[in-house]
């Protein structure tokens, strides 16, 4: 009878569902030299959790307390977003000298029209102006 009580003692252990007093019930049954032959296996598991509870780790841990040094990472960051907005600057002001550039040609162009199309205008006004005088001799108008 008391044998199936650690089976299923044991079962609950494994399942990790025993409360701390099964757990020495289990470990006084394992620990006495009364132990079923067929639970024998695990009475070497708890004599190690046993020997091993007393076990002390005593050497010094060494925690690695490094602190990084942000300030040079800041400082490149710094370096970094000036060269982009210096970089990104520059390439406005030459986008808008292009742009510039072009409107200024196109506008020589429409002025040259313009210019030719008044000195049509202009000559035609030399002949008006011709006329005149011709009219004037015919019709001897001073």
């Amino acid at each position: 009878m008391e044998s199936n009580k650690i089976e299923q003692l044991l079962d609950k252990y494994f399942e990790s569902e025993t409360t701390l007093q099964e757990e020495a019930v289990l470990q006084d049954y394992f620990l006495n030299s009364k132990v079923a032959p067929h639970l024998k296996e695990y009475q070497a598991l708890f004599e190690y959790f046993a020997k091993s509870k007393g076990d002390r780790y005593t050497k010094t841990i060494q925690l690695n307390n490094k602190k990084k040094n942000w300030k040079w990472m800041s400082i490149a960051a710094s370096v970094v977003l000036l060269f982009s907005v210096y970089i990104g600057y520059q390439h406005n002001q030459n986008q808008q000298r292009a742009e510039a550039e072009i409107a200024f040609k196109k506008s020589q162009k429409a002025f040259e029209l313009l210019s030719k199309n008044l000195n049509k205008r202009t000559t035609a006004f030399g002949y008006l102006g011709t006329y005149q005088k011709t009219t004037n001799k015919i019709f001897k108008k001073q």
